[in-house]
């Protein structure tokens, strides 16, 4: 499905930005803008501002975390003290860098950290014009599937597509236009030379702030075998280290953590940075999947 996205997107972004024809625009074409151009649009323009953050939780004014133990360690189990948590609001922000301008594709949602779904509302990028074009797509996230409904063009109003994230090549990393937020934290798992920054404060909580390089390989290898999103991710990325930067509070919970994803070759390939918040931890997650006669389907086409 995503691969016969990519063509429509391509050709919109051209026509709506001039896109140069190169390696990098056709990967892009594969990665966060088939969101994009599933919902009949191309990219609008390069809003470089960033998603307002999750706000809130029961944490604020905490205490200094320690900085005597292990930043690898407390990276690494960052995806289990998220599920020791049980669940928490989530906001999402992805930028993509292509033909020299960014797009952004911002969410808000929460998600069960537990049984591994969630629920996201997307807002996706003006139109040229600077107009809201398109309505916000809604996603549900969970093991293996994505469900979008609202995605736009040759899907019927009201319906939803599901996609087998274990098929994508990215393991629905960027595809969606939002990193699933336990994805993202289990990514750490496979973190090296990772550094402390510092202590800071964020949004009111006290927080350590350490920065390295994730191994999507490693990460893969370290959630088990079988066919998983990561798994997936770890055969189709070219580039498999991903830069990161985490905030992580008292109880070693995240509360911000910033991927920067390479899409295709390393000389050639898109710049994709996903930014995840969380808060509220321990917050109610509405979620429902939808019935089997409100999913699409049929084939998508999309205008060349």
């Amino acid at each position: 499905m995503v691969a016969a996205k990519s063509t429509a997107v391509l050709a919109a972004a051209r026509r709506r930005r001039r896109l140069p024809r190169t390696a990098g625009a056709v990967a892009a074409a594969g990665c966060a803008m088939a969101l994009v151009a599933g919902c009949g649009a191309a990219a609008g323009g390069g809003s470089a501002a960033a998603a307002a953050p999750a706000t809130g939780g029961e944490a604020k004014g905490a205490g200094a975390p320690g900085t005597a133990g292990d930043p690898a360690a407390a990276v690494r189990d960052a995806a289990d003290a998220l599920v020791r948590a049980g669940s928490a609001r989530v906001g999402t922000q992805m930028r993509m860098a292509s033909g020299g301008t960014w797009v952004t594709v911002t969410g808000t949602g929460s998600f069960d950290f537990t049984a591994g779904r969630g629920r996201l509302t997307l807002v996706l990028p003006r139109d040229a014009a600077g107009a809201q074009e398109h309505k916000p797509v809604t996603e549900l996230l969970t093991p293996g599937a994505l469900y979008m409904k609202d995605r736009g063009e040759g899907v019927p109003e009201g319906k939803w597509v599901r996609v087998d994230t274990t098929a994508l090549p990215d393991g629905n990393l960027v595809t969606g236009g939002a990193t699933d937020p336990l994805a993202a934290a289990q990514l750490l798992r496979g973190a090296r030379d990772v550094t402390l920054v510092g202590t800071e404060s964020l949004d009111g909580t006290a927080v350590r702030h350490v920065r390295g390089t994730a191994d999507i390989a490693r990460a893969a290898r370290l959630a088990g075998g079988g066919a998983t999103p990561l798994a997936a991710a770890a055969k189709g990325f070219a580039v498999t280290g991903v830069p990161f930067e985490a905030w992580l509070d008292a109880q070693g919970r995240l509360r911000k953590l910033t991927e920067h994803f390479t899409y295709g070759p390393a000389a050639t390939g898109v710049g994709v940075q996903a930014t995840t918040s969380y808060d509220a931890f321990g917050s109610a997650v509405p979620f429902a999947l939808p019935a089997g006669a409100d999913i699409w389907t049929g084939k998508i086409v999309s205008a060349p």
